[in-house]
């Protein structure tokens, strides 16, 4: 049951579903881009998230009443994921898993952690029932996620593996959040995994280092020359694990300011997706390293 509410006199908050999912994240993600798209009087700014949005109105220009009306007739058009089409990039995005610099930082902290006696991916892996780091780092790095939402801090992505939802990789947050967390660390908490884009606190399991940055405050690299934010909802983001020398390889490139991410633009419809996610997986990696 779709829930509409009032946010003081100038938002309205719509929760779609009680729990993310692919369809949610879909639905909503239109609803967004198609009220965009409408350029209304009034709309100030539109919030999409995993399993909801919020808008930002002028009330003495348009109702927040009205709006919710607006909305409802917005969710009957999007009723048919295979009529939605998203227009997107698919990219590379270089992880060097157990780095030294995150194991340093999640070892740090290991008294707020689950289990003390191992790493955050020693200890993802065995719940998940993986017999190895190997093959859950392999689990996480064969299926691309889909950039369900950009937020918390600036530019970092929160992403959902786009796979049966049985497949799902989930993971518990640290039990108490850590105050350090390296710039460009690779982590996963609850179904999402993400990047954190600047140094600072946090509490997802850290599997990993990106090589590249996904936040540019000076705008330097190509990638950046549009927005200081590098990913964008509805990005497809193929985590790839990295040797240490491709690691520092991509390093020099972004100290130089010559990096740009792999990436292809990419068009579907959420209906492909959720009817069979291992063929769009597959499809997709095909144009992004083959095409």
């Amino acid at each position: 049951m779709i829930r509409y509410e009032y946010g003081g006199d100038e938002f309205v908050f719509v929760e779609l579903a009680e729990d993310m999912s692919l369809e949610a994240n879909f639905r909503g993600m239109a609803i967004a881009r198609k009220l965009r798209e409408k350029q209304l009087a009034g709309i100030v700014d539109i919030c999409p998230a995993n399993a909801s949005y919020m808008v930002r109105v002028d009330p003495e220009i348009f109702p927040p009443n009205q709006l919710i009306e607006e909305l409802k007739e917005l969710e009957k058009s999007v009723s048919d994921l295979n009529e939605i089409e998203i227009n997107s990039r698919i990219v590379d995005v270089p992880i060097l898993f157990e780095d030294p610099w995150t194991h340093e930082a999640l070892m740090r902290f290991r008294d707020r952690h689950q289990d003390p006696n191992s790493t955050d991916l020693e200890y993802a892996a065995r719940i998940n029932g993986y017999g190895s780091k190997e093959d859950f780092i392999q689990a996480l790095t064969m299926h691309p996620f889909l950039v369900s939402m950009v937020g918390f801090v600036p530019g970092l992505p929160f992403c959902f593996q786009m796979v049966p939802r049985e497949q799902q990789i989930e993971v518990p947050k640290y039990v108490r959040p850590r105050t350090y967390t390296p710039e460009r660390a690779f982590g996963f908490g609850g179904a999402f995994a993400c990047i954190y884009p600047v140094q600072g606190a946090g509490g997802y399991q850290l599997f990993g280092v990106a090589a590249a940055p996904i936040y540019d405050k000076d705008q330097q690299l190509p990638d950046f020359k549009d927005s200081m934010v590098f990913p964008r909802q509805g990005d497809i983001f193929r985590y790839r694990s990295v040797t240490m020398d491709e690691f520092e390889s991509i390093r020099k490139q972004v100290e130089n300011g010559t990096f740009q991410y792999r990436t292809k633009e990419i068009t579907y419809t959420p209906g492909e997706v959720m009817e069979n996610p291992k063929k769009f997986s597959e499809d997709a990696l095909g144009r992004l390293y083959h095409d």
